[in-house]
């Protein structure tokens, strides 16, 4: 593994989750997080459990275990990487209404969900003519890498798809009863709780990607890639490529932006300071905080190279 001690595991399940088994949850991965260098994002809700953690293997085995347990055996969804660094600051527990925010009561993935199909089916089903195929993720995710000819519903945040949905998914579809609808997303849960809404809304033929874009380009070989890019992540790492090493992309720490190497060398780029995303988004004053904040962030990486040069 050449040196990547670090081992990130994205997760996610569909259950049923007591309000009282979720704080004694909470509890333990603090206690785990104390003891051991663990880090990562974790959200817990009603509806069950979503996020990615990132530690040594040891460390990630014991709360993967401890998950599989709260999370009574229920399949994970569980994609695995690994690094050489640290891609998150600390561990961030958080305790939503939703593990993934829709804003649509009634909702239940683990009970009514659309048909999983196999990174290594999924070719075949969006080239099939009859298939239409929906990228359920946020219009900047979609702009740095997607599937070829999928439709992009151009939403700032997952709450805003049941609106398009609504308002546009019927233009999209030649005949509602015969229709293939293929969903994807980054990591399968966004797409998997979007089958869930079309469902209760009465659709049929829906479709989506086991384990996401992260599976998929774990799974099928590069020149039987349909992915077209670099596949946005929730972490230091910002995007990954094909072979799911860290990609291009860097964060605007103005906006929180996606930039390419090609969006630093625009004239509105200034680093830690604004993109072109964000050029008309904050004030003067803003700006010379972002100012003052990134010389501090360059004095102490100037520091941190004389300590290791020494």
């Amino acid at each position: 593994m050449n040196g990547k001690n670090y081992k990130i595991v994205s997760l996610y399940s569909f259950f049923p989750f007591q309000e009282n088994l979720i704080l004694d949850l909470k509890k333990k991965l603090i206690v785990i997080e104390n003891e051991n260098d663990l880090s990562g994002l974790l959200i817990f809700a009603s509806e069950g459990i979503n996020g990615t953690i990132c530690a040594k293997k040891n460390v990630v085995d014991i709360v993967i275990n401890l998950l599989k347990k709260y999370a009574d055996n229920k399949n994970l969804n569980i994609k695995v990487n690994f690094s050489e660094k640290k891609v998150f600051k600390k561990l961030k527990i958080k305790i939503k209404k939703e593990i993934v925010t829709m804003g649509v009561p009634g909702i239940s993935p683990s009970e009514n969900n659309g048909t999983y199909i196999d990174p290594a089916d999924w070719n075949k089903l969006i080239k099939n003519q009859n298939t239409i195929v929906i990228d359920t993720r946020n219009h900047y995710e979609v702009s740095i890498g997607t599937f070829k000819n999928s439709i992009n519903p151009n939403t700032r945040n997952f709450s805003e798809f049941p609106k398009w949905v609504d308002d546009h998914l019927d233009t999209h579809l030649e005949n509602k009863e015969s229709t293939n609808i293929a969903m994807f997303c980054t990591g399968g849960i966004r797409c998997e709780k979007a089958t869930s809404l079309l469902k209760k809304k009465g659709y049929r033929n829906i479709y989506h990607l086991k384990g996401g874009i992260l599976q998929y380009l774990n799974n099928i070989p590069k020149e039987k890639n349909l992915f077209e890019g670099e596949c946005y992540v929730f972490d230091k790492r910002v995007a990954l490529d094909k072979e799911l090493e860290k990609g291009s992309y860097s964060i605007c720490h103005a906006c929180g932006m996606p930039v390419s190497i090609e969006d630093q060398e625009r004239k509105e780029y200034k680093k830690g300071i604004q993109c072109h995303f964000c050029i008309d988004q904050f004030s003067d004053d803003d700006r010379k905080r972002f100012e003052e904040r990134q010389k501090q962030i360059d004095k102490l990486n100037v520091e941190n190279h004389k300590i290791y040069r020494d």
